[in-house]
């Protein structure tokens, strides 16, 4: 394991997912996937992801909608043992091929100024792709950061939201891929060493976190949907 690289990749990814909400297996997961296998690379987010989520959710609990977080969780429901057998069949550059395809379009058309009425169904939608992404790569976050971005939500109730889905969305997916596909040592031993660096991680998002502008915080938002849809999309034509 490259260790510089990790301690990079675990504290600005940690930074990122405590300021934005999002940030942390969007870019952690492609990275990881450069120094460990596919499901030791997604099984450390998820593990991590559950952490952050966790030490956040008293920080975030008055910021969430729970009427959305309920049609969320209900969508992942479906989504959930789609996304195991997706993985049980596909290979991982199939997968980051398609990824990076849907998160490049669908930036587009949020730069386009393209707006997502918010409704039930779609909630419901949103939260079974999520699922399907979580169980399969450990990257719920493109569905929900495009859909919430165009229905132009606060950052607070986005922040919050999608916090507390995520604790509940990389819990199941955690336990599903445990018993559909087996864990190991150098999972656990990885993702332990990891803890300071993400409790460092959350302390510097929450003080970033306080003097993001609305306009800048979409702005970002985009500039971390591109880089991952191409950062993607070149890893998976490379190998």
């Amino acid at each position: 394991m490259d260790t510089f690289l990790f301690v990079v990749i675990i504290l600005i990814a940690s930074i990122l997912q405590t300021s934005t909400g999002f940030g942390f297996s969007i870019l952690a997961t492609p990275f990881l996937l450069i120094i460990f296998d596919p499901i030791e690379a997604i099984q450390i987010n998820l593990i991590l992801s559950i952490m952050i989520s966790l030490a956040l959710l008293n920080q975030i609990k008055k910021d969430i909608d729970i009427k959305i977080l309920k049609r969320f969780v209900i969508g992942s429901l479906f989504g959930l043992p789609i996304g195991i057998m997706t993985i049980m069949v596909l290979d991982i550059n199939a997968l980051q091929l398609g990824i990076s395809f849907m998160i490049l379009l669908l930036t587009v058309m949020l730069i386009l100024k393209f707006r997502f009425k918010q409704t039930q169904g779609r909630d419901l939608f949103v939260g079974g792709l999520s699922g399907s992404l979580t169980s399969s790569i450990g990257m719920p976050g493109p569905p929900i950061m495009l859909y919430f971005s165009g229905a132009n939500m606060k950052k607070e109730t986005l922040r919050g939201t999608t916090l507390a889905f995520y604790l509940f969305i990389y819990t199941m997916s955690l336990i599903t891929q445990m018993i559909a596909v087996g864990t190991n040592v150098d999972i656990w031993f990885s993702s332990s060493i990891a803890v300071p660096l993400v409790l460092l991680g959350l302390y510097l998002g929450q003080l970033l976190f306080k003097w993001i502008h609305p306009r800048l915080f979409q702005t970002f938002i985009y500039i971390l949907l591109l880089f991952t849809a191409i950062y993607l999309l070149i890893e998976s034509l490379v190998n």
